[in-house]
């Protein structure tokens, strides 16, 4: 009796925590959905913060470098915080041209990655033909669309892809979620007999 009342007891913690798992991906979901329609702010919004969070990084790296002073990493660990605050500063002052570089880079990579899928796909020929190709078509139109726009989609591009992270990074959570606390009730209820 006492060891139904744990598991039951358990099963409950269990299930508030995944609920809050699952109200964690209805946020990011309406988030990414809100930048989807603001994809200009979102845009700024993420590389201000890629920004905020390359100036933090590097003053963390420039202590830890200090208080490695003694080892053989010290100035490794300068210059590497170093940059990292450069960047940041950059990226802080000229979230635009920000933008453009990395839209410009995200374009790169999946041009390449399209090519390197299609050309791999085709020697290979493996028993995930099919995907592969596709996959290495779609991010070779992918780079060029983004490309042939460049810069002047640039303010829209980071905004698109970091609220579809947003929105699939949600749906992901709701669903585990959802799931978690379909399992721990299975599981509960036949601990619990």
């Amino acid at each position: 009796m006492a060891r139904s009342a744990k598991v039951r007891g358990e099963a409950a913690q269990l299930r508030r925590d995944f609920s809050w798992v699952a109200a964690l991906g209805v946020v990011l979901v309406l988030a990414g959905l809100v930048g989807l329609v603001y994809t200009g702010v979102a845009t700024l919004t993420s590389m201000l913060l890629f920004g905020w969070l390359l100036l933090i990084g590097g003053g963390v790296g420039l202590l830890h470098a200090v208080q490695a002073r003694g080892s053989n990493f010290f100035w490794l660990g300068v210059v590497v915080a170093a940059l990292n605050i450069a960047a940041g500063v950059v990226v802080i002052l000229r979230p635009q041209a920000a933008a453009e570089a990395l839209t410009m880079f995200a374009a790169l990579l999946f041009l390449t990655g399209g090519v390197f899928r299609l050309v791999g796909s085709l020697v290979v020929r493996g028993p995930q033909f099919g995907w592969t190709l596709v996959q290495g078509a779609f991010g070779l139109l992918l780079g060029i669309l983004v490309l042939v726009s460049w810069p002047s989609d640039s303010q829209y591009v980071i905004g698109t892809f970091f609220s579809l992270a947003l929105l699939f990074d949600g749906l992901g959570l709701i669903a585990t979620g959802f799931g978690g606390r379909k399992i721990v009730g299975m599981v509960s209820d036949r601990l619990a007999h």
